[in-house]
């Protein structure tokens, strides 16, 4: 007899995210950040932060520290620069992704070196253990190799070993959805699944969501996700 049952799913409208003008970055947060505090949205699973940026032409956050957190940065169009205290560097350009591993301690910086406005979702999730040592990578991820499919980018599980590694018990899926057509995502009932559409309206389970809203899951067990208009889906799967 299957034990599966129906997934929860709350819509996190993109106008009710908290927002935040600098002028040179323009910020919408899913979760608590910053001067944005909403009780009922701190973390989800083990998802503390889901940043919406969009950073302008010649831009960027200076040299600012980190420890204790696995961050992600899957950059939408555009292109972001690291630097950090490790003397790592590296540009990484639309629909690919970053990983760092705080860890200790890191120092870094992120910036737009290009001439045209970047966006990017910035992810933080919670790490497994405390400690370790810090440590960066990124990898492309050529968008025509996930089409029709959700491709793990980042992960915590050995299994996934084409992808970033991060230290924590989760993993990162991208993909892209032509209109009309469906996916479906495996998972294992009680996970966290915090989903955004980048680009375009889908469906999850029947339920609309559009471009950049949030869908915050409890799995039941498997989702089916149907792009209404061409999508672009990021992903985390959690504890």
């Amino acid at each position: 007899m299957s034990t599966t049952t129906a997934s929860s799913i709350e819509r996190r409208p993109f106008a009710s995210l908290g927002h935040a003008d600098h002028g040179w970055l323009n910020a919408r947060h899913h979760f608590s950040f910053a001067d944005y505090h909403d009780p009922a949205r701190m973390h989800w699973g083990a998802i503390r932060v889901w940043n919406d940026d969009e950073i302008g032409p010649r831009s960027g956050f200076p040299p600012h520290p980190h420890a204790d957190m696995e961050i992600v940065t899957y950059v939408r169009t555009g292109a972001i620069t690291h630097q950090d205290s490790l003397g790592n560097k590296g540009r990484t350009e639309a629909g690919d992704v970053q990983v760092m591993s705080a860890g200790t301690g890191i120092r870094h910086a992120e910036y737009n070196l290009e001439d045209e406005k970047t966006t990017l979702f910035q992810i933080w999730i919670m790490p497994r253990a405390r400690g370790g040592s810090p440590s960066w990578g990124a990898k492309p991820f050529p968008k025509d190799a996930r089409s029709g499919k959700l491709a793990v980018l980042a992960s915590g599980y050995e299994e996934d070993r084409e992808a970033l590694r991060i230290r924590a018990d989760a993993r990162l899926l991208g993909g892209t959805v032509k209109a009309g057509d469906s996916v479906t995502y495996e998972t294992t009932p009680g996970r966290h699944l915090y989903l955004v559409p980048a680009t375009g309206r889908i469906e999850i389970d029947g339920e609309a969501f559009e471009a950049r809203d949030g869908a915050a899951i409890v799995a039941g067990g498997p989702i089916t996700i149907k792009a209404i208009e061409d999508a672009e889906i990021v992903l985390v799967d959690s504890i």
